[in-house]
């Protein structure tokens, strides 16, 4: 399955926009959350904001720290 923005399961390969940190993350369940596995809920404000994106979007994530802003280098959905 080829989707064109990002969904609820899809593994997204992010920038962070303020120190050039690479990362990845899985949209998952509630009950399968595990951020140190890379796997985030689907109501976290991380996949909230991605949800609906496209690749080479910039988001901003709302943290503890103060707003981040993050680019989607790509995603897959499998």
């Amino acid at each position: 399955i080829k989707a064109e923005t990002v969904v609820f399961g899809a593994r997204v390969n992010l920038l962070d926009l303020e120190n050039d940190e690479k990362s990845a993350y899985q949209i998952v369940g509630l009950d399968e959350a595990d951020v140190k596995q890379g796997l985030i809920s689907i109501l976290s404000p991380m996949a909230r904001a991605l949800i609906g994106k496209r690749k080479g979007d910039t988001v901003v994530v709302q943290s503890p720290k103060g707003d981040r802003e993050y680019e989607i280098l790509n995603f897959e959905y499998k």
